[in-house]
């Protein structure tokens, strides 16, 4: 090896540079493109999300409980909720999916009914989507 070889691959002035420019590049733009690719999946899927809140419950009777509940972030679409009422262990005793027409606002408010096979202690929203 020649000493100008020797002092070129010692201070950088080879070839070896511009090929790893190269593989420094490509790697850049393939992570640009991997946090586009994450972005666009995450604003996709908050446009198309539905927040729940569930405001309250009453037990009527052991055949009934009535639950209210608002919806937010289903502008102009059509909407569908799941509701179900446990009993005290946790035990699903009635349950009902319920269907609403597409509205103007941003947040609309419910309250439903559930039928019950007994007595329930609680009344919730288990999900909301739009169909």
């Amino acid at each position: 090896m020649t000493t100008q070889l020797k002092l070129d691959q010692r201070y950088g002035r080879t070839r070896e540079k511009r090929s790893r420019r190269i593989l420094i590049a490509v790697a850049g733009v393939l992570g640009a493109g991997i946090l586009g690719l994450v972005a666009w999946t995450t604003v996709s899927g908050a446009i198309t999300s539905v927040d729940t809140d569930a405001t309250g419950f009453e037990v009527i009777d052991e055949h009934s409980v009535v639950v209210s509940f608002q919806v937010s972030g289903a502008r102009d679409k059509p909407l569908a909720c799941a509701l179900e009422a446990q009993d005290t262990e946790h035990g699903v005793v009635g349950w009902r999916v319920v269907e609403y027409p597409a509205a103007d606002g941003v947040s609309r408010a419910f309250t439903e009914t559930i039928p019950t096979v007994a007595l329930a202690t609680n009344g919730l929203v288990t999900s909301c989507w739009i169909p």
